[in-house]
C-alpha cells in the first residue's frame, strides 16, 4: 500500500497537523466555523483568533464590508471584547484538543502590545500573531507595519512578556518588506505572516461618497494573489537565512493557489476570504494537494516549500 504524503508541518517550533491556518478575522474567535455542518478540525493546523486589543473596542461604523471584483474590502476596526475577556471567557469554550489556536495581538503603542502578549502568555493559545499592519484602524496598525523600526520596537516590547512563538504579520504596503522582515527577525520574531491586506477604497457614484465609512479598508481575496506571491518571494531569502518560517496568505481559494504559495516559500498556508466562497474548502484543498504531491513523487508538503526554479 502506497503511503500518502505527509501534510503535517513544523512551524516556529510547533507541529501543525496540516499546513492550513485559518486567518484572523475570518472565523471570529474560533467558534463560528464549528457551526458549519461537515466541518472537520483535522483539516486545519491552527486557527488565528480575531484581532484583540488590551481594552474592548466597538470597531468602525458601517458600512464596514464591501464586495469588489474578485475580492472584498473590510474595515471592521478591530471590534473585540478585550484580551482579558477572550482569555477568561472565550478560550475555555474552544476545542483546543482538536486543533491549535493562535492569538492575534493589536495595540496603539509598543507597550500595549506587550501587555496583550503578557495576558495571552497565560492561556491555551500556542502562538501569538502580531498585527502591525492593520489598514483599517486610525491609530497603530499600518503605521507600525510601514516603518521597519517601529515594527521592530513592537516585537521587542512583546518578546519579554511571552515564551510562546511570535509571528509578525507584514504589510504589503511597506516600501521594503524584506527590510521589515529582517528587522523584526533581529528583534525576536519566530515567524512571519505574509501578507496582510492591501489598502483600498470604493465609491458610491450616486451619492459621490466612499462606500466604506472609514473611507479606506483592507482589500483581500483572489485579486491580491499575485502581490502576495511576489511579497513572499521577496521575503523568503531573508527568512530562510535565519531559519524563520513564513505563513503565506493572500487570495488562496484552491489547491493550485496553495501549491503556488508553497513553491515560492510558504511553510504554512493561510486561508481567509476563501472561506466566504466555500466554508468547507479546506478538506477539498488538502485532498487535491495530496494528489499533486503523489503525482510529483514528493513525500511531504515540506518537500515542496521553497522549490521555485528561476532562470
Amino acid at each position: 500500500m502506497t503511503q500518502l504524503p505527509d501534510l503535517s508541518v513544523s512551524f516556529a517550533g510547533l507541529t501543525l497537523q496540516t499546513p492550513l491556518v485559518l486567518l484572523s478575522g475570518c472565523v471570529g474567535f474560533g467558534e463560528e466555523y464549528t457551526r458549519v455542518e461537515g466541518w472537520d478540525n483535522r483539516d486545519i493546523g491552527a486557527v488565528i483568533l480575531k484581532g484583540t486589543t488590551l481594552e474592548p473596542r466597538m470597531g468602525n461604523a458601517p458600512h464596514r464590508v464591501y464586495e469588489t471584483p474578485s475580492g472584498m474590502l473590510n474595515a471592521i476596526g478591530l471590534q473585540n471584547p478585550g484580551a482579558r475577556y477572550v482569555v477568561d471567557h472565550i478560550l475555555p469554550e474552544l476545542p483546543t484538543g482538536e486543533t491549535q489556536f493562535w492569538a492575534n495581538a493589536n495595540g496603539t503603542s509598543p507597550e500595549e502590545y506587550g501587555e496583550v502578549a503578557r495576558i495571552f502568555d497565560d492561556s491555551p493559545v500556542t502562538a501569538i500573531e502580531i498585527n502591525i499592519s492593520c489598514p483599517n484602524v486610525k491609530e497603530g496598525g499600518v503605521h507600525f507595519g510601514n516603518d521597519p523600526c517601529m515594527a521592530a520596537r513592537v516585537v521587542e516590547a512583546m518578546r519579554p512578556h511571552t515564551s510562546k512563538p511570535l509571528i509578525t504579520k507584514l504589510s504589503p504596503n511597506s516600501a521594503d518588506i524584506a527590510a521589515t522582515a529582517r528587522m523584526v527577525i533581529e528583534a525576536g520574531t519566530d515567524g512571519l505572516s505574509v501578507i496582510n491586506t492591501l489598502v483600498g477604497m470604493a465609491v458610491d457614484i450616486e451619492n459621490r461618497t466612499p462606500v466604506i465609512d472609514n473611507i479606506s479598508g483592507g482589500l483581500s481575496g483572489p485579486c491580491i494573489k499575485p502581490v502576495a506571491l511576489w511579497k513572499i518571494h521577496q521575503t523568503r531569502a531573508v527568512a530562510a537565512k535565519h531559519h524563520i518560517p513564513i505563513l503565506g496568505q493572500g487570495g488562496i481559494t484552491c489547491a493550485k493557489d496553495a501549491i503556488e504559495f508553497a513553491i515560492v516559500g510558504s511553510d504554512a498556508i493561510g486561508i481567509g476570504t476563501g472561506l466566504f466562497y466555500d466554508p468547507l474548502m479546506c478538506g477539498k484543498l488538502l485532498g487535491d494537494m495530496s494528489d499533486y504531491l503523489e503525482r510529483k513523487k514528493l513525500n511531504s508538503y515540506s518537500d515542496l516549500v521553497g522549490t521555485l526554479a528561476t532562470k
